[in-house]
């Protein structure tokens, strides 16, 4: 088994997301009987049980939800982005994700301050080896 831990292994259904991703582009399904969006993928509605179900674009943008600065991980490949803020978020068109919030951190690198993020903070699907993952939207110059 030489598979690297941080990427995912794409199966016959999810492999439409994961190739949308390494092209740059989020993906949700949406329920066509009831209407609402999800995330993870799956091949059935979560609120009503369609199968129903279709793949669409998101605009990329989100909300954080909630956050903890990771300080350590042993597993690879975390233990080299340690720290690292492991996140919650709520999706433009209504579902929640787990990501990652990148550009958090290090303010000698350039990066806000783990401790400058707040609930509710505006956020931006990026991507990292074809992962997505959100970073902060900037805020006005002079606030």
């Amino acid at each position: 088994m030489a598979g690297r831990f941080g990427l995912p292994e794409p199966d016959a259904f999810t492999r439409t997301y994961w190739e949308a991703a390494a092209q740059g582009r989020l993906l949700i399904r949406r329920c066509r009987a009831c209407g609402r969006a999800h995330h993870y993928p799956r091949e059935f509605c979560p609120r009503c049980w369609s199968e129903d179900v279709a793949w669409e674009p998101a605009s990329g943008r989100a909300t954080l939800y909630t956050w903890s600065v990771v300080h350590r991980n042993d597993l690879p490949p975390f233990a080299d982005r340690a720290p690292y803020v492991a996140a919650v978020v709520d999706l433009a068109e209504g579902p929640r994700m787990m990501t990652e919030v990148v550009g958090v951190g290090e303010p000698s690198a350039g990066e806000m301050p783990a401790g400058e993020l707040s609930a509710g903070a505006e956020l931006e699907v990026a991507f990292r080896e074809g992962i997505p993952v959100f970073r902060v939207v900037p805020g006005p110059v002079g606030g």
